[in-house]
């Protein structure tokens, strides 16, 4: 059964996850007013908790009863309590920075590597943090039982999926990473109950994947998504979520942060199901890593 409302809105509001991660993931399905309490607070933290509700109201050009709304997708009851995360998550080193993640003109080589250095720290630390760690053991366990393992993936998101093709097949699980999207469905049409398909996508909106997915639902497999959104239309077909927190930039340095999210989420769930036959896991791995060490060149 693919994840209810209900379930889709917990995974926006996952324990672990903080504020400004939990915005980020939900703010394409925010509405046009929603989202410009969403900028001003997303621009700078500190200063939004500072404000009272009618000054941000008055600020992104809205209504106080839509700031109350905005706080109540965000699971919160009330204005007080967002502007007490607010000020709590401007504390933290990462949340509070002012640092401008937008590559410029003006920029140097050594503000190319902090900033991306940045985002891409982030995006590992954030998606750690807010990884619904049930999602995930469920996950690992249908993997780890399953006959196959389909993997869908376009784009960037196919390079993730070819990573944990390799990972699964290593330890001996029958796994393919598709990322032509008739091979995919053709591949998602005849799996069955017991197989699992993974169907990797940043925005949650990429239409031949949903499409490979949805295949593999209506033969009865397991589906997982990997997505950054997690009341996307993936997300909506997927038995499991496993969001990634990746911030975006205008010149797409963020397509690079979305790519390391998704590898986070990954070797996360590559060694979970490892951990679930951890000594053949160890056994395959020693020996397929035998099996190269010849092509490897001497020193």
């Amino acid at each position: 059964m693919a994840a209810t409302e209900t379930s889709r809105d917990q995974a926006a509001g996952a324990p672990g996850a903080s504020l400004l991660v939990r915005l980020r993931g939900i703010r394409p399905s925010l509405s046009p007013a929603e989202d410009r309490v969403a900028e001003k607070v997303l621009a700078d933290p500190r200063a939004a908790a500072a404000l009272t509700i009618s000054e941000l109201a008055s600020a992104a050009s809205t209504s106080e009863t839509t700031v109350l709304r905005f706080c109540r997708r965000l699971g919160l009851p009330g204005y007080p309590q967002l502007r007490l995360r607010l000020a709590e998550e401007s504390a933290q080193p990462r949340t509070s920075t002012t640092q401008d993640t937008d590559i410029s003109a003006k920029d140097t080589i050594a503000d190319i590597i902090a900033k991306v250095a940045f985002v891409d720290a982030s995006a590992v630390e954030e998606t750690a943090q807010q990884l619904d760690h049930e999602s995930l053991a469920e996950t690992a366990r249908a993997i780890a039982a399953a006959k196959r393992v389909d993997i869908y993936g376009a784009g960037a998101s196919a390079i993730v999926g070819t990573d944990l093709q390799q990972k699964l097949h290593r330890i001996g699980v029958v796994a393919f990473a598709w990322n032509d999207p008739h091979i995919a469905l053709t591949s998602a049409t005849l799996l069955d109950r017991g197989d699992v398909a993974i169907a990797i996508s940043h925005s949650g909106t990429t239409s031949e994947t949903i499409e490979a997915l949805e295949a593999a639902r209506s033969r009865g497999a397991t589906t997982v998504a990997v997505t950054n959104f997690p009341l996307s239309r993936l997300a909506e077909r997927a038995d499991h979520v496993l969001t990634t927190a990746a911030r975006e930039t205008s010149l797409r340095s963020g397509a690079t942060a979305s790519r390391i999210a998704a590898l986070t989420v990954v070797d996360c769930l590559y060694i979970a199901v490892a951990q679930r036959h951890l000594t053949r896991a160890r056994k395959a791995v020693k020996e397929t890593r035998q099996a190269v060490a010849g092509h490897h060149v001497g020193s």
